[in-house]
């Protein structure tokens, strides 16, 4: 069986619960198949095309670098902040 590739674009939203940084990033997914027919993906970013380590395991925040981070769907981080009183 011959490889098969797919590729889609898709956002999260991250919350450091240590920290309480939030913050979103898009990426480009690669769905692969490999020669023996099993699945795998990877990510990379969208604007370089550098490949990254996937969100889904073990994320870092950019501010204070631990890994006590929830992932949550694309947007809640931006409709947060658009609730918060500003000054």
């Amino acid at each position: 069986m011959a490889p098969r590739n797919e590729t889609v674009h898709e956002e999260y939203s991250f919350a450091c619960m240590h920290c309480g940084h939030g913050w979103e990033r898009a990426y480009r997914i690669q769905h692969h198949t490999d020669l023996d027919g099993r699945p795998f993906v990877t990510y990379h970013d969208p604007g370089s095309g550098e490949r990254v380590p996937s969100p889904l395991t073990r994320p870092v925040c950019p501010n204070c670098d631990t890994h006590v981070v929830r992932i949550m769907r694309a947007g809640q981080v931006h409709t947060a902040e658009h609730a918060l009183p500003h000054e």
